[in-house]
């Protein structure tokens, strides 16, 4: 099967995925035609080869109404640079007008206004692109906006973006997702993501890094501070890799077809570079090794029993579930298995300890291998509804979450079965 491995030892952004995944492009010149054609307002995409400490590759520079925001930060911070009395690149690229606000003076009035989530989305929806390019951008950017406004204390709604910058991140947000849909892949594998250390200075003052809307949006990633001193991850970065990574660790199995190298703006004591492997890989899942709990129960009651359950689920269990059996001196009786990640294993014996009567606890180790997946947001017959992907051989397969869609079908007065053939028809 293809797979598609990244390298984020030196961070991620929106500009340095789209050159790397440009690198693997079967016409190059062609996919960067289509980039410039899709129809961002304003929008000048160039890709073109690019060295640092002796590497080459690509590099990917978008311009909006003529102003490139990755130049204009790095002229900004040449210019703060007496301040902090060293000469470390604090920035790794140049989506930052959504945790930064940047203010610059330019020459068309509009560089001042302002985009909302809707507006960005009407934006994302009149490009010419396939739908499901644009169906994934809107969802990557949803991503960013929630983690703003969780970290302004704002709803959705309610969050703004400085125009160029919001410009600048749907073409760098809708280059990747294309660039992943032209490539026929729904996810790859990531290493780490080191995020760097220390602090930057924008309009807001000093803030440590990562900055706070990236650290809403790396929750749940695999990251590391690392050693290299400035910001290597922006939240366009941490967006798309959120969006579209199915699993983080070293570099799978694969016999490797084609490598994309991307070169960043920023110097460093070593190339500021992200790697794309594309290859063919086995037919083989990760597996990891998480616990088991099992206990047997003749003294509860069904009620009891579900309680227990919907504990240890409201805790983060992995899966509960019970078997009917039958134990000595012919008592019925249920087995309840516990499955969770190994670290919460003293959480899970706690609760069942607490929950049921049991008087003992059996604990097995096993190995799993899971399926790479996500949720996403699609709109449906019945309106917005979170599904979950996941992907094997190739092949997408997605089924509705049934906590949104049983809700739906009550509010229309429809059996289950009814609302889950009217959103998955088209399946």
């Amino acid at each position: 099967m293809k797979k598609l491995y990244l390298d984020l030892s030196m961070g991620a952004s929106g500009d340095m995925l789209t050159a790397a995944l440009a690198a693997l492009m079967p016409d190059r010149e062609a996919f960067v035609r289509e980039l410039n054609e899709m129809g961002v307002p304003g929008a000048e995409i160039e890709i073109y080869d690019k060295e640092q400490h002796g590497i080459s590759g690509l590099h990917s520079a978008v311009r909006i109404y003529g102003v490139d925001e990755g130049e204009e930060m790095l002229k900004e911070e040449h210019a703060h640079e007496h301040e902090h009395h060293h000469h470390h690149e604090l920035e790794h690229e140049h989506e930052h007008e959504h945790e930064h606000h940047h203010e610059h003076e330019h020459e068309h009035e509009h560089h001042h206004e302002h985009s909302s989530v809707s507006s960005i989305d009407d934006i994302i929806n009149s490009l010419h692109l396939p739908e499901k390019v644009k169906e994934d951008a809107k969802n990557v950017y949803s991503l960013i906006a929630e983690a703003e406004a969780k970290v302004h204390g704002k709803s959705v709604t309610e969050v703004h973006f400085h125009e160029v910058g919001a410009l600048d991140a749907v073409a760098d947000v809708a280059a990747v997702c294309l660039a992943m849909y032209r490539l026929g892949l729904s996810s790859f594998t990531a290493s780490t993501i080191n995020v760097g250390y220390g602090k930057i200075k924008c309009a807001h003052g000093i803030l440590p890094v990562p900055a706070p809307a990236t650290v809403e949006l790396l929750s749940g990633l695999s990251v590391a501070a690392g050693d290299v001193e400035g910001e290597l991850c922006t939240p366009t970065g941490a967006a798309l890799v959120k969006y579209f990574a199915g699993d983080f660790g070293t570099m799978p199995a694969m016999k490797i077809e084609k490598t994309g190298v991307s070169v960043g703006t920023k110097l460093f004591d070593r190339p500021n570079i992200l790697r794309a492997f594309l290859g063919e890989a086995k037919e083989t899942s990760p597996r990891e090794v998480i616990c088991e709990l099992r206990c047997n129960i003749d003294d509860m009651t069904g009620e009891e029993m579900g309680f227990a359950m919907d504990e240890l689920l409201r805790l983060g269990a992995l899966d509960v579930f019970f078997q009917p059996i039958q134990m000595k001196k012919n008592r019925p009786a249920y087995m309840l298995t516990c499955l969770c990640k190994s670290e919460d294993e003293g959480k899970m014996a706690d609760a069942i300890f607490r929950t049921t009567l049991t008087l003992g606890i059996r604990i097995y180790r096993p190995e799993r291998m899971t399926l790479p997946r996500r949720v996403v947001e699609r709109d449906t017959p019945l309106g917005p509804l979170k599904f979950k992907e996941s992907s094997y051989g190739g092949k997408t397969r997605a089924k509705p979450e049934y906590d949104e869609l049983s809700a739906i079908a009550r509010e229309r007065g429809l059996s289950y079965a009814e609302a889950r053939g009217a959103v998955t028809k088209e399946e």
